[in-house]
């Protein structure tokens, strides 16, 4: 009879194990798939902000041209304008860090241009580069939703190659941390606003 009863102990433990062993596999299964998905609306949200980065830069030079018939001794500006945004085409595949501040630098340069907008009435008035403006204000707009999208998937990312024991599977696979999409220094400022 103790034979019986170490048998049944031994299939028992042995039951527990295979148990274990499978709830374990369904957990790596269920990690994996979690963090690919996360991975993947990343790389969504950052192609997001591609897409509205190509049609900011698409605008730009439309505007540029606008503003050099109106402008034209203002050539210094309108340079810069058109560098920034050569330099941020050309930054388009490096890292967020590298490319925000490329981006960075052409939202300064706008503003200037914007700024040179208001000290000639006739560019002002012009239908052309009004219209030019608001879409280029309604581009931003998206490249900011854009970018809070994005660093929201990277938070959730983040969190998740992060914390534990999730960390434990990520770093076994391959999964790192990403990089948000931060404003650069300028535009954390207050805003000045002239009447």
């Amino acid at each position: 009879m103790s034979s019986l009863t170490f048998g049944s102990v031994l299939s028992l433990i042995g039951g527990c194990f295979c148990l274990l062993v499978i709830v374990l596999l369904i957990w790596l299964v269920v990690t994996y798939n979690k963090l690919v998905r996360n991975r993947n609306q990343v790389q969504a949200s950052w192609a997001q902000i591609d897409v509205q980065l190509k049609r900011r830069y698409d605008l730009i030079p439309n505007l540029v041209e606008t503003a050099k018939g109106y402008a034209a001794h203002e050539k210094g500006t309108l340079e810069a304008v058109v560098q920034s945004r050569n330099a941020a085409v050309a930054a388009a595949s490096a890292d967020p860090a590298a490319r925000a501040t490329a981006e960075n630098a052409l939202t300064q340069t706008l503003g200037r241009l914007f700024a040179l907008a208001e000290a000639y009435p006739d560019l002002k008035a012009s239908q052309n580069f009004s219209a030019l403006q608001a879409e280029l204000a309604n581009t931003e707009d998206k490249i900011s939703y854009a970018r809070q999208f994005y660093n929201s998937a990277v938070q959730t990312f983040n969190n998740l190659t992060q914390t534990f024991p999730t960390n434990m599977i990520a770093g076994m696979l391959g999964f790192r941390a990403k990089e948000f999409f931060e404003t650069g220094d300028g535009e954390r400022g207050p805003v000045q606003v002239r009447f």
